[in-house]
């Protein structure tokens, strides 16, 4: 039997129906982070947007209440970045990911000199104790380790810590509405459980296909940040269907019973937050955005907040508030027809009030892409 190829519409619309894109669905939050396979959240309000683009009726204090709960927690995890992640997840997915953080400090030459002389056992055992009495920020805890570690620089130990453990970033850093300093102490401390002492990352590239798939073994190494998974999807392989990539020839693979729409299923204009995984979790991204778009995106450090149109990054937006109102600016990497920027317009107006229910003026703006 000959393996179905997949085209990049194809491609595009599972992609979308995975990740809640073709349609706002009435899901609770804890449920969808989870089915999401976690929410990037470098920019501690990426997720509040990204839920409320997905969602029917997404109250924002619903994150925040499950925060504080300790029930969804901001850590580093997948390509070493801060992800929104469920309890569970945190704690078996954060140990597959050391491998991402070890090739910080202990990984270049320049840190390996300053540490030197350290044992990092200790270095880490000191850190967290230290971090068991109290959250700290950086700068604290940099402060103390100097103090047991005399004649090494205060950032450069905090920084070491920051890779060698699993650092939860606790409220009110990262709740709606809020701010302040990154403040963190050990995710096992935070959530009173250990991590997974014998993490294997079956379950989780199981996990990605169900958010992302169908995709490849050079896909799940992207969004995951780990090497060397040839081996899990081999291993997983009876479990799995495996398509081809009808533009590349590449073998793609999916879980049997996930939804794979009609190519031609209508997709909704949808604003997605910084850094949104929809845009990052494959090797080949050609499915959402195209390299000119992705370029588009790109700013010093990291990726502006996308816009889509049938399903297809084409440019990026910003909002600002004033106490007037409200300006949000749509960044079109290529033209726009009537239609398209009548869609985004009334996408943008729903936007605007999730920001500021009571806003009494807004404005929308397109600028010529030239």
């Amino acid at each position: 039997m000959a393996t179905e190829k997949l085209t990049a519409r194809s491609l595009n619309r599972a992609l979308l129906a995975r990740q809640l894109l073709l349609a706002r669905e009435r899901r609770g939050v804890l449920e969808t982070v989870r089915f999401l396979a976690g929410m990037q959240s470098q920019v501690p309000g990426a997720p509040y947007v990204g839920l409320w683009t997905r969602l029917l009726g997404f109250d924002p204090e619903e994150v925040s209440g499950l925060m504080t709960e300790r029930a969804l927690v901001r850590v580093s995890a997948m390509r070493g970045t801060v992800h929104l992640l469920d309890a569970a997840d945190a704690l078996a997915w954060r140990p597959l990911c050391q491998v991402i953080n070890d090739r910080g400090p202990y990984g270049k030459n320049i840190y390996r000199k300053a540490l030197s002389g350290i044992d990092p056992v200790r270095l880490k055992q000191t850190a967290a104790e230290l971090l068991a009495e109290q959250p700290m920020t950086n700068a604290a805890l940099g402060a103390a380790l100097a103090e047991a570690f005399p004649g090494h620089d205060p950032g450069t130990l905090a920084w070491a810590i920051r890779d060698g453990l699993a650092l939860v970033q606790v409220p009110p850093r990262g709740l709606w509405g809020k701010s302040g300093q990154t403040t963190s102490t050990t995710l096992e401390h935070w959530l009173g459980r250990p991590l997974d002492p014998d993490p294997a990352p079956d379950a989780m590239v199981l996990r990605y296909l169900a958010a992302f798939g169908p995709a490849g073994v050079l896909d799940a190494q992207a969004w995951s940040g780990l090497t060397r998974l040839v081996e899990v999807f081999e291993r997983l392989r009876p479990r799995l269907r495996a398509f081809q990539d009808a533009a590349t020839g590449r073998e793609l693979f999916d879980l049997p019973d996930a939804p794979r729409p009609d190519p031609d299923t209508p997709a909704p204009a949808r604003f997605l937050p910084e850094y949104d995984n929809v845009t990052l979790a494959h090797y080949d991204r050609s499915r959402i955005v195209t390299p000119q778009a992705l370029d588009g995106l790109r700013q010093v450090n990291g990726y502006k907040a996308a816009f889509l149109v049938d399903g297809q990054v084409r440019g990026h937006w910003t909002l600002s508030f004033t106490k007037a109102g409200a300006d949000l600016t749509v960044s079109a990497h290529t033209k726009l027809d009537d239609q398209e920027m009548e869609a985004l317009d009334d996408e943008a107006e729903k936007l605007v009030r999730f920001h500021r229910p009571a806003v009494s003026e807004s404005t929308v703006r397109f600028p010529d892409p030239g």
